[in-house]
């Protein structure tokens, strides 16, 4: 399916966002992650459907002062 992932185009067949989060390499990351605008806490993100033209943003967080 074709997603938009931080605004690049991406093909992928992961059916939920954490699958995705996997096969991307933020796997374990502490990320903030949201779908079309809305935040998507970490634990919902397995059982977070993707579908097609979805929208993901995956940030990270910023240290500093």
């Amino acid at each position: 399916m074709k997603l938009q992932l931080n605004g690049a185009p991406l093909d992928s067949d992961a059916p939920t966002l954490a699958a995705l989060l996997e096969a991307e390499g933020f796997g374990g990351a502490k990320v903030a992650t949201a779908v079309n605008g809305s935040f998507i806490p970490a634990s919902l993100r397995a059982s977070h459907h993707l579908s097609s033209g979805d929208s993901i943003e995956v940030l990270a967080p910023m240290q500093g002062g």
